[in-house]
């Protein structure tokens, strides 16, 4: 019998206390375990940054709501990023990254990876075409953000998978944006899955952190290994918040959506604002797609607004319900200036983000109190 994911979210691997009955797992604040007898683990325990009951249990449901074969949580999404690439890569490799990624993962591979010796190109992934002409013999891994952060684009996610894998190439999705709810990338031929569960899965705007899950138990436990080696691990309190946060997502990203789709639409009839950027809409050029591989078009929106980059920044300053800051997908909603905030370290850059763009991480507040802090910071 299979589940539904609100199921598995609430259940999937923390089942009650076996000693008390308890029926949220416990935070195993330890750093170590009493063996039985020299090398005799107890039930696979020894050491906290190599398994911790609690950060097992959040391992466990990321797994489910992803439907895959093994799930690993981090000290942070970049960290879980990280990972990816050291464990599948080396020096001289080379990776494929949408051309309007995450500034951190930018930053991540112009910066740090790059001195290591991995070498990158940005490609709009909305084209199957391009992607396959960037392709190399050196191509590992195709690294896919859908929807994108900032500009909301839509990648392919099966049409990438059989184009990476038709290369002897991995298929990474960044699945963040779009949450295990609303997108099952494993299910389309994903390879592996990343999130940065600081957002919508902890959801709450309390705890960093991130998420691998893979598709199949080799990769999975290849990647344990790296964990394990390079040590970036959820502390026991991160994981036990991110899991209380993960049981909660289905309503709360239901939420999120329904607001959204309502924001979005005073949006598109007001008149300082010169495009929206939401999948949801029919002319946005990735809808087709989304409609096909998500559940709903999500809680994120941006958009543009006349007068330039000191008219965005005026209506992120004016904003009051909508809390000027860095992140998203928790309960409240957020307002941000990408282009001097999340996406600075792309400045300069093939990444860089345009000057009069504001993005909204909608969150679940009446949504009639956020669309009269939204006409108000437009003006």
């Amino acid at each position: 019998m299979s589940n539904g994911f609100e199921t598995l979210a609430i259940h999937a691997g923390q089942e009650a206390d076996p000693l008390t009955g308890a029926v949220v797992p416990p935070i195993y604040a330890t750093s170590t375990y009493k063996q039985d007898g020299v090398g005799g683990l107890r039930n696979g325990y020894e050491y906290s940054r190599s398994a911790n009951p609690t950060r097992t249990a959040l391992e466990e449901a990321m797994a489910a709501v992803e439907g895959g074969a093994r799930g690993l949580a981090f000290a942070s999404g970049l960290a879980a990023e990280d990972t990816v690439l050291r464990t599948v890569c080396k020096p001289n490799d080379h990776v494929i990254i949408p051309n309007d990624a995450y500034g951190g993962t930018y930053r991540l591979f112009a910066k740090v990876n790059e001195r290591w010796g991995l070498r990158y190109d940005p490609v709009p992934l909305g084209s199957l075409d391009a992607v396959a002409a960037a392709m190399t013999q050196k191509t590992k891994i195709v690294w896919v953000e859908t929807p994108t952060n900032p500009l909301l684009g839509i990648a392919d996610i099966a049409g990438l998978a059989q184009l990476a894998h038709d290369n002897d190439a991995l298929l990474v999705v960044d699945n963040t944006f779009a949450s295990p709810y609303l997108q099952r990338p494993l299910e389309l031929g994903a390879d592996i899955v990343v999130h940065s569960t600081t957002k919508y899965v902890g959801g709450h705007s309390d705890v960093v952190g991130g998420a691998l899950i893979a598709r199949s138990k080799e990769l999975g436990d290849e990647l344990a290994y790296h964990q394990n080696a390079m040590g970036a691990v959820a502390g026991p309190f991160d994981a036990w918040l991110t899991l209380r946060g993960l049981k909660t997502l289905g309503v709360r990203m239901d939420r999120h959506c329904d607001n959204a789709e309502r924001v979005v639409d005073l949006l598109l009839s007001h008149p300082k604002v010169t495009q929206v950027l939401y999948p949801g809409l029919a002319e946005h050029p990735g809808h087709e797609v989304a409609a096909k591989q998500m559940k709903r078009f999500g809680g994120m929106v941006s958009f543009r607004v006349a007068g330039g980059e000191a008219a965005a920044v005026e209506v992120c300053n004016r904003a009051e319900l909508f809390t000027l800051g860095e992140s998203l997908g928790g309960v409240e909603s957020l307002i941000e200036h990408p282009g001097r905030m999340t996406h600075a370290s792309a400045a300069g850059s093939p990444l860089e983000v345009p000057a009069d763009l504001v993005r909204l991480s909608v969150g679940i507040e009446t949504v009639d109190d956020l669309l009269a802090d939204l006409t108000k910071a437009l003006g």
